[in-house]
Formats: structure tokens, sequence, C-alpha cells
């Protein structure tokens, strides 16, 4: 899987000029440079675009035409990478459980896990607004030391990923039997999340990028700078504000944007 994957300018759209050999300091420093440079978002769903998992076309799409994705296409492309150091990466899905409980999620977030000098750590660079630029022990030690925003615990059989809100609040953002899964397992995955009519991204428009001060989230036409820790909301007005806004902070134009269609999406005028 790995024999055509490009390295080099993977590690150039991220903007990683640190060490390449399989250790913390390599992995900690290529998650901080992939969530700070590649984007989360979920266009092509409604524009009606095949998504592809495989290295050429996630080359195409997310290096190429510096494009962000979802959780699928930025694990597995960092999958790729990781591996391509020497690093051994470990694939795992689990349950979002931010709005629903757990018995009403399903399997639809992609995550990894890799084990450095005998500590596993979870890489998580797909989970949008709450994606987490440190590797995060799974022993308990939360992240950032600092000032902690993530932390994993261990309940019965289930691993438990805790996210801090903007509030001070800690809520459940995921839950996982940290059970390794494979290429077939995220296809399947993949599937349900640009098709399925249960599937948010099928009419839901949501993308998250960093930014230079902080970040910007977008849910349909609710639009969120996040500075200093406090959110300045803004409305859409329409869709070519839309293309505007993401060539401005997501790093690149799409023109199609302007005619994507909105049918069912919640207050899209």
């Amino acid at each position: 899987m790995t024999n055509t994957f490009d390295l080099d300018a993977y590690l150039g759209r991220i903007g990683y000029v640190g060490p390449r050999t399989p250790t913390f300091e390599t992995l900690a420093g290529i998650l901080a440079a992939h969530v700070a440079n590649i984007p989360f978002e979920v266009f092509d769903v409604l524009l009606g675009r095949p998504i592809r998992l495989d290295p050429e076309g996630l080359h195409a799409k997310l290096i190429t035409a510096r494009r962000g994705g979802h959780c699928v296409e930025h694990a597995t492309l960092m999958y790729n990478a990781l591996h391509a150091i020497g690093f051994d990466p470990v694939r795992h899905s689990s349950r979002v459980v931010f709005f629903k409980p757990r018995h009403e999620s399903v399997r639809e977030h992609m995550f990894l896990s890799v084990t450095v000098d005998g500590t596993a750590y979870v890489v998580d660079p797909g989970f949008g607004p709450f994606a987490c630029p440190h590797p995060i022990p799974l022993d308990g030690t939360p992240v950032p030391a600092g000032a902690p925003t993530h932390r994993l615990a261990h309940e019965g059989t289930d691993w438990i990923l805790f996210c801090l809100l903007r509030n001070g609040a800690e809520t459940r953002g995921w839950i996982s039997k940290m059970e390794e899964e494979y290429p077939v397992d995220f296809e399947m995955m993949h599937y349900y999340l640009v098709s399925h009519p249960n599937s948010f991204y099928t009419h839901n428009l949501v993308a998250s990028a960093v930014t230079k001060e902080g970040r910007i989230n977008i849910t349909n036409q609710d639009v969120s700078f996040i500075r200093d820790g406090a959110a300045q909301p803004v409305q859409l007005t329409d869709r070519k504000a839309l293309r505007l806004l993401v060539a401005e902070h997501f790093g690149f134009d799409l023109p199609e944007l302007e005619t994507m269609k909105v049918d069912g999406i919640p207050g899209w005028l």
C-alpha cells in the first residue's frame, strides 16, 4: 500500500522539516504539522464527487490540490506516512458520542495508535475541530501538559476520548474498543459517510481549519472564528461568500462551491 506513497510530497504539504526516524519527536512533529496544515472538509460529498482512499487519490486531493478531507482520508494519509517512516501504526474505529448516546452511534470515525519506546499513543488528525495536535498517551495522561484539552480513559472494555469544550467543560468525544481494523473496514465506513442518508455529511456543510489566530469552523451557514479561546460568530449570506471564505482560510479555491447543491441543508439560502 505504501510502495507508491510520496513521503517527500506529504512532508512538504504539511511543512514538516524535522527528523524522519521513528521517534516520539518525529511522531509529535508530524501530527502537529498535519493538523495545522490539512483542513477538515467534506465539500466533495455535497458536490457529488467520488472520494478515493488509495495513495494516488489521496495524493491528488490532499497534497497536490491542497484540499482537506474527512477522518478516513486524514487517518489513511497519515497511516501511509508513518508507515513509510518506519512506525508501525494501527488503525481503529470509534463511535462519536458528542450528540448521540453510544447505542445510537455507528462506528463512523477512524484514528490511529502508535507505540513508541513501549508507550502507546492515539494519533487522531481527522477529528475536525476537536483534532488533537499532540499524541495522546493511552495511560490516561492528559495533553498538553500545561493546559489539558484531551485525555483518554479506560472504562471496562472501552477507551473514551475526553475533550475540553470552550466553556471549560469536559465531554466525551468518542468511544472505541481499540481493536485493530483494516482497510476493508474503512471502505465500508467511508461509503456510509459519503452516501448514506443518515450520515451527517450528506445533508450538512461542515469544515474546520487552523488559522494564524486560532481556528475557523463552518457548519452550514454558521461560521465561528476561534481566537484566544473565544468564538466570534458570522453567518454566510450565500455560496459566493462561502467560496471566498474557503479561499482565504482553507488554502484552496473551489469555484464549484458557488453552484453546489444545497437543497436540504438546514438554514441555507
